[in-house]
């Protein structure tokens, strides 16, 4: 009884971390093959580390991919992108699928289509869908972004972004990542749209494509939430960046051009991590508006990491309760149930205890006290570094390369649990999760 129950609770929850792990463990054994490099030596720790962070669709790296990796390498990597960023998607997919016709995901994950009790449904169509819009979003970027590229970027360049950007990956090509684009609209926008694309969720994607079709078609509360937050994140991100870097003088731009890197790294800094500008070089305060930004992340079935626009708007409405003396929050005309609140919080609090275990992680291996040869950095720059990593977006502020042995080995964890840790912990809890038939006496205490 008990060895059916492990396998009832932990059998199908286990599968997507065995299976990311399984990925990332031979992809770090392929990168470090001579076929790979160009000559430059590859040690196993930075193999796993680029591994890892291809896997979780993350872009943070230790070395320049472009002039470390041959093309060879670069087509490894660009796998472990399309693997993680599609598996991902239709794993996350399928949970949320299930979630919205209250089917436990413990009992029907791994049995499919028979115990689902929707004729309708059909799991290898539904996977099927999945792919074949993915594939369709990228070959469009792909194209737009070898016209837009006016003879700068070649045909596989062209796939290579494509993807990395729709997947929120934002492995780039080219030493400076894509400063030297930052002038260019064509690339900026399609870079944008794929990666709003990825940080949406499928769910959502396919709604918005089933409206184009149908105009009878009305989204569901779900994407109209998420499209307004994301709105909301990507305007309201863009005009602190542009108040912030238009009022500091020295930073070498106009207020004009301030205008598309601004809007761009509101959009990549959320779920992506490309970027058009150099970071290490702005304001701290810019640093911590785009550190919010990485710790919201994308929504629910996406490509992107982080706590996840639909919890944001959960928190943001259960800050708003309370001041109102509201007992419900209410989104979208719904009263958002106590679970679903119970859930935010405890997502929220998972977070930020990642971050700050990492934080201190990270500042322990890049302490003098413990290795003299260590960096010292800013404070900032590794509360920057350790966000970057759990929300797989891929900023950086030019840390990474110079991170210890230990420091790699932080961060490669960090993004492991940033990209898979969230979504079992959530499906953990839902599963193990029974009611108790009794209730405690309650007591009030003095709080603050």
């Amino acid at each position: 009884m008990r060895h059916m129950a492990y396998h009832k609770h932990f059998g199908p929850l286990a599968l997507p971390v065995l299976s990311f792990a399984a990925v990332i463990l031979a992809g770090a054994v392929l990168l470090t093959l001579e076929a790979c490099g160009t000559g430059k030596a590859v040690s196993f720790v930075d193999a796993l580390f680029t591994a890892t962070s291809a896997v979780c669709v993350t872009g943070l790296a230790v070395v320049d991919t472009g002039t470390t990796y041959s093309t060879m390498g670069q087509m490894v990597i660009l796998a472990l992108i399309q693997l993680g960023g599609l598996g991902i998607t239709t794993y996350s997919s399928l949970i949320f699928f299930l979630w919205r016709r209250r089917v436990s995901i413990t009992d029907r994950l791994a049995v499919g289509q028979a115990l689902l009790h929707d004729p309708s449904f059909h799991l290898g169509t539904f996977l099927q869908r999945v792919v074949v819009v993915v594939l369709c979003i990228e070959f469009s970027g792909a194209a737009a972004l070898f016209i837009f590229g006016e003879g700068r970027i070649d045909v596989y360049a062209a796939i290579f972004h494509a993807i990395s950007a729709f997947c929120n990956a934002g492995f780039g090509l080219m030493p400076d990542n894509l400063v030297s684009f930052r002038d260019n609209v064509g690339v900026n926008a399609t870079i944008m749209l794929l990666i709003i694309f990825g940080g949406l969720g499928f769910s959502v994607l396919d709604e918005c494509l089933s409206a184009l079709r149908d105009r009878s078609v009305r989204l569901s509360r779900h994407s109209r939430l998420v499209l307004r937050t994301s709105a909301l994140l990507i305007v309201g991100g863009a005009a602190a960046i542009w108040c912030i870097e238009a009022w500091r003088s020295g930073n070498g731009m106009s207020r004009a051009d301030l205008v598309l890197p601004a809007l761009f790294q509101s959009v990549s800094a959320r779920t992506a991590g490309f970027n058009t500008i150099d970071l290490g070089a702005v304001t701290h305060t810019t640093l911590l508006v785009i550190i919010f930004l990485m710790f919201v992340g994308g929504s629910p079935g996406s490509c992107a990491g982080g706590i996840k626009t639909t919890t944001f708007r959960v928190l943001a409405g259960f800050v708003t309760a309370q001041f109102k003396g509201r007992r419900q929050i209410i989104l979208m005309d719904r009263a958002v149930d106590r679970a679903t609140i119970e859930k935010a919080l405890t997502l929220f609090l998972f977070a930020t205890l990642t971050v700050v275990g990492g934080v201190t992680i990270l500042t322990l291996t890049t302490d003098a006290v413990v290795d003299p040869s260590a960096p010292r950095f800013d404070f900032i720059d590794l509360l920057f570094e350790t966000v970057s990593a759990f929300g797989t977006v891929g900023l950086s502020t030019g840390v990474t390369p110079h991170l210890t042995t230990g420091g790699k080995l932080c961060i490669t964890l960090i993004m492991f649990v940033g990209r898979l840790g969230p979504l079992w912990l959530l499906t953990t809890l839902q599963s193990l999760q029974t009611e108790p038939k009794y209730r405690w006496p309650e007591m009030d205490m003095p709080i603050g």
